[in-house]
């Protein structure tokens, strides 16, 4: 890391301004970093300042202001912060460095004088494609599972993931990241040289080893509430898009979410239980529209990516065997009953079919499973339920129950063209009746065909 007046100049003005002073950043923007230091020396404002948006500020008594910067700049040591941060591992960049993410310009006099990054990884290109997961801190048992999902499906699909290094959601997705063998960028509110919380200590550890830690504050600097919330800006400025996994209604993740909208990047939050209060900050973004509803990564993608390009893939419905029936044929289906049993003229009836249609619906669906013969014509078959597939397949294949065995054959009636049973028609009339009887051969032989299972058809 090449030492220059105008990087001396900016490490010691970090020292001597609290992170994210708009003041500062007016007046390094007004006059640079160079000469900001040497008026904060002389305790004088250069020519031409707006001091009269300078006054808007709080506080708005700018010669204490310039007192607090002159007595922390007189403590700091420029040189020696570079040279410790070097020594550790860690680098200053500044606007203009290669690895400067060129979008923090956006946020103004607001944007960082400086940047300490201490990992592997390169800041700006890790933040071209990246997206900011954050959350609560207490958070439950479903958002830390949803946050782990969202690290490792974003990274698979190679995208970085921004986040605090807090607990809860924070340190839940960057342990999904790290599962995957991805980079990572950790946003801190301290030094980079300082752990916290301490049980992130190997988390940290390895954040460094495979992405970056970033901090605007100087080295060993400790946290404190008011740094936790400036330095949400940098999470949200970072990432094309935000994900509130869980936030309560006084999380600090909302603040980071007000930093997405002020910023007019996508912000989106991810639905929970309603009886849960960790969520309540989430819905209530749903609610007012501020935030997109998003339960997967792929749809996370959709939002912050190319358009055309990382569309999320479209879900629908189990299609079902029941679907593939023709009209007439579900319409007799629905006609049979569960209990007891009708015969085909009642059952042709309650379809709104003719005879022949039912007759030939009926023997179809007899011999796909769906209906079985009783003493007092046909019924329902009974089908297991959706959460066994397995047992639902059995059911339909299996033979009508020996305690009711089929009635007495009848001139015309559907017994003579044999009885169904799990291979389809029984023995006594074999697959020749469906040729053979005028019921199937012309109009109700495509009706059969169209609800056998292929083994049926086929024998």
């Amino acid at each position: 890391m090449s030492t220059t007046p105008e990087r001396e100049a900016r490490a010691a003005l970090m020292r001597a301004a609290d992170v994210g002073d708009t003041v500062m950043g007016r007046l390094v923007s007004h006059c640079g970093a160079s000469q900001a230091v040497e008026a904060i020396r002389a305790r004088t404002l250069p020519p031409g300042f707006p001091v009269g948006d300078a006054s808007l500020e709080r506080p708005a008594d700018l010669g204490r202001r310039l007192s607090t910067w002159h007595a922390r700049l007189t403590a700091s040591d420029p040189v020696s912060d570079l040279v410790a941060g070097e020594r550790s591992g860690a680098r200053l960049i500044i606007p203009g460095d290669a690895e400067w993410p060129t979008q923090l310009d956006q946020l103004g006099a607001a944007r960082p004088l400086g940047l300490w990054l201490h990992g592997t990884a390169d800041l700006r290109f890790s933040c071209l494609r990246s997206v900011a997961v954050v959350g609560a801190r207490a958070a439950t048992a479903y958002g830390v599972h949803i946050a782990a999902q969202f690290g490792i499906g974003l990274s698979e699909s190679g995208w970085t993931v921004v986040s605090g290094g807090a607990f809860g959601i924070d340190g839940a997705a960057h342990r999904g990241v790290l599962a995957s063998d991805s980079p990572t960028v950790a946003v801190l509110a301290c030094g980079v040289d300082i752990a916290y919380p301490s049980e992130h200590h190997a988390l940290f550890a390895a954040v460094r080893d495979q992405g970056v830690l970033v901090s605007e504050c100087p080295p060993g600097v400790h946290p404190t509430r008011a740094r936790f919330l400036i330095r949400n800006r940098l999470i949200a400025a970072l990432s094309r898009g935000t994900v509130v996994v869980e936030a309560a209604l006084r999380s600090g993740a909302l603040n980071t979410a007000t930093h997405a909208l002020s910023l007019k990047r996508h912000l989106a939050a991810v639905p929970g239980p309603v009886t849960s209060a960790q969520s309540a900050g989430c819905h209530r973004l749903l609610r007012e529209q501020k935030a997109i509803c998003v339960t997967s990564p792929e749809e996370l993608i959709d939002l912050v990516g190319v358009i055309g390009d990382d569309l999320a893939p479209l879900h629908r419905a189990p299609a079902l065997p029941r679907d593939a029936l023709s009209e007439p044929v579900r319409r007799v289906l629905d006609a049979v009953p569960a209990r007891g049993g009708a015969g085909p003229a009642s059952i042709a009836v309650a379809a709104g079919v003719d005879l022949t249609t039912a007759l030939s619906a009926l023997g179809g669906l007899a011999a796909a499973g769906y209906v079985e013969r009783v003493p007092k014509g046909w019924r329902a078959r009974k089908t297991a339920s959706p959460i066994y597939p397995k047992a639902r397949e059995t059911l339909a294949l299996s033979t009508p129950p020996a305690d009711h065995p089929p009635p007495p054959a009848e001139s015309g009636s559907p017994t003579e063209m044999g009885s169904p049973n799990e291979t389809g028609w029984s023995a006594e009339s074999g697959p020749s009746a469906a040729a053979e009887s005028p019921v199937l051969a012309g109009e109700g032989a495509s009706v059969v065909q169209a609800v056998v299972p292929p083994q049926t058809a086929s024998g």
